[in-house]
């Protein structure tokens, strides 16, 4: 599987995974056989991890939070932090885990009904944890682009340009 390539029919999906492998083979020019044979190996090498909707849910429920909390944490045992992330990433409330450098270790985000679902969970589910030394917790407040897309439309300025 040649990467540059690969690299190619990346970006194509993840631009748009709605794209069938007919119309990825045409912008391609190749074979439809050569991108199911290529897909098939990205999938199988976890490249490829899924395939996903981009929704705006602010739009679908108006009272819905996404919620951003750093979480310092004193790792135990050999395991150290991925014993901690993988009890974490399992509440499924937790859409993204990151481990960072910097002033914290996690950064988990999450997306709740409201900010007092958001306050229980972070207190009854994370700081509560033994290697939770402490958390912040952070509110979105309008997100403007998500994943290389705008989720709000550029308003063109509309005052008349006044020179000296």
């Amino acid at each position: 599987m040649d990467k540059e390539f690969s690299e190619r029919l990346l970006t194509l999906i993840e631009r748009d995974s709605r794209l069938t492998h007919e119309e990825l083979a045409r912008a391609l020019n190749c074979s439809v056989s050569v991108v199911d044979e290529c897909v098939q190996q990205l999938e199988d090498d976890q490249i490829i991890c899924g395939y996903h909707t981009l929704i705006n849910w602010d739009k679908v429920h108006s009272d819905a939070v996404t919620a951003l909390v750093e979480l310092r944490v004193t790792p135990q045992g050999r395991y150290g932090y991925n014993q901690i992330a993988e009890h974490i990433y399992q509440y499924p409330q937790v859409e993204t885990l990151y481990l960072m450098s910097g002033a914290y270790d996690f950064l988990v985000v999450l997306r709740e009904k409201n900010i007092k679902d958001v306050s229980l969970f972070v207190s009854e589910n994370l700081a509560s944890m033994e290697e939770v030394q402490g958390t912040t917790t952070y509110f979105t407040l309008i997100k403007y682009k998500e994943n290389g897309f705008l989720f709000t439309t550029p308003k063109n300025d509309k005052r008349m340009v006044v020179t000296p």
